[in-house]
């Protein structure tokens, strides 16, 4: 046990981290490696694999990505700051590479291969991206002069142009949710929320128009005609599962759920443990979005208000899309349930997002006493 009395890096990390993130987000990276057991195996088998290939290949990233998180909630948020650029500039470079050296899947050309493993770049991009544009609103609002939301805009621009290049309409639609509502935060003027919301209106309906498997996904949700069989069969197993389940390893219908383990694990998850596992599991999510959020409303330093807010809702908004769509409340998008689903780079990014989160919740001396000033000013006392 760390003894409060230690002075060392580690007894320091131990009594300012916020355990209760650190135990959610644990919780939920065992909740996913657990279900890769339920989900994976029948995949594997329908394409030729060895059952346990997808189980043995999400174990193989449970470490990494946890030394991954653990070692970026040590920085201070100028460390988490400097990181962000860097692992923005690298994202971005890597995005435009795939675009012409990338793998082609379904169309897209959103993954670099690298031996038998393959990188979706744009997954790092997101969290980097958040905490780039937090620092850019966050220093506009310290000094006016500087154009710093301008240069989000331009930002924005950018990466929504790459997004949509690949195509990937579900990254673009998290990434401008995400991006509007750290702007919201920022104080964006009436007449911003009235042009951006109608430039994304027009981007959606232009994406309606011009890509074909947009079209596609937008018709089979609002007709209901068309190929529906995983919406369908995903619906099926969630009615099997009932409040309590099937038991695990029990589920029928997850065998023939082509990306059961991947953008339809929520669906396999309420086949094998029932609705009452899955609500637990949308808790649990809640729990991290909400504490972000009244961790970012109690600080009082902009950058940390703005970026710990935005990364929380972009766990939450990612969350929200993919079981959405499990429930056929949204068109298909293709995107995964941060740490559950299979997927390396998804792993790896969230528990970037979740160190960085890690690192801005931290109970601090100097946060402490700027909160400890503030709470005297606003009760009248003046401060020391």
């Amino acid at each position: 046990m760390v003894s409060r009395a230690d002075r060392g890096p580690l007894a320091d990390w131990f009594w300012t981290i916020d355990r209760f993130f650190l135990v959610a987000f644990v919780l939920l990276m065992g909740i996913g490696f657990m279900l890769s057991f339920a989900a994976s195996p029948a995949v594997a088998e329908r394409i030729g694999l060895p059952s346990f290939h997808f189980v043995e290949r999400h174990a193989l990233f449970i470490l990494p990505s946890l030394a991954v998180m653990i070692g970026l909630s040590f920085l201070t948020p100028r460390q988490v700051r400097r990181t962000a650029i860097i692992l923005l500039v690298i994202s971005l470079a890597l995005m435009v590479l795939a675009l012409f050296f990338g793998v082609e899947v379904k169309g897209s050309r959103r993954w670099i291969g690298v031996g038998t493993f393959s990188i979706q770049p744009s997954e790092f991009m997101k969290p980097a991206f958040v905490v780039v544009c937090a620092w850019l609103f966050a220093e506009h609002a310290r000094q006016p002069e500087i154009p710093g939301n301008l240069f989000a805009i331009i930002l924005f621009g950018i990466v929504a142009a790459l997004l949509v290049a690949q195509p990937d309409l579900g990254q673009t639609i998290l990434t401008s949710v995400v991006w509007g509502g750290m702007f919201f935060m920022a104080g964006m003027p009436w007449l911003w929320i009235v042009l951006l919301g109608g430039v994304g209106t027009g981007g959606i309906l232009a994406a309606y128009y011009m890509l074909p498997h947009v079209t596609a996904r937008f018709d089979k949700f609002l007709t209901g005609e068309g190929d529906r069989f995983q919406i369908e069969t995903a619906h099926e197993a969630i009615l099997q599962g009932g409040w309590f389940g099937q038991g695990p390893g029990e589920g029928i219908v997850k065998r023939i759920l082509p990306d059961s383990h991947t953008d339809f694990i929520f669906s396999v998850a309420a086949e094998e443990f029932g609705i009452i596992f899955c609500m637990a599991l949308v808790a649990v999510f809640a729990f991290v979005v909400l504490r972000g959020l009244n961790h970012a409303f109690k600080e009082g330093n902009d950058f940390n208000r703005f970026a710990v807010a935005g990364l929380v809702l972009q766990i939450g908004m990612q969350s929200l899309i993919n079981i959405g769509v499990n429930l056929e409340l949204m068109p298909a998008k293709g995107m995964t349930l941060p740490l559950i689903s299979y997927g390396g780079s998804s792993m790896i990014a969230i528990c970037i997002t979740a160190g960085f989160i890690l690192a801005l919740t931290r109970h601090r001396p100097e946060k402490r006493a700027k909160e400890k000033s503030l709470f005297r000013v606003a009760q009248g006392v003046p401060a020391e």
